[in-house]
């Protein structure tokens, strides 16, 4: 799976959120906020092929997690992303 073009990490106001690039005018309802975990995970995604084992083993490398942990976690956010839209 990739994350689509389009859409790109920033922090605002203290906040990682993903926007759509281009945006002139942020519609600030419309703005996607990632926790520390979920912007680790983009950073290991964006712009390359991916499956939830390799960022699973991205965040085991990174934080001192269990592994069932972090595929939870992995598998949450990417089930948000799906829904949301963000993923092909």
């Amino acid at each position: 799976m990739r994350i689509k073009d389009g859409f790109e990490l920033r922090e605002i106001c203290g906040e990682n959120v993903v926007l759509s690039q281009g945006m002139e005018n942020i519609d600030f309802s419309k703005i996607i906020s990632l926790n520390e975990t979920a912007a680790f995970l983009w950073k290991e995604a964006v712009g390359k092929e991916f499956d939830e084992q390799l960022l699973t083993e991205a965040l085991l490398a990174a934080y001192d997690v269990d592994a069932d942990t972090a595929r939870k976690d992995v598998e949450h956010v990417l089930l948000t992303w799906r829904e949301i839209g963000l993923l092909v």
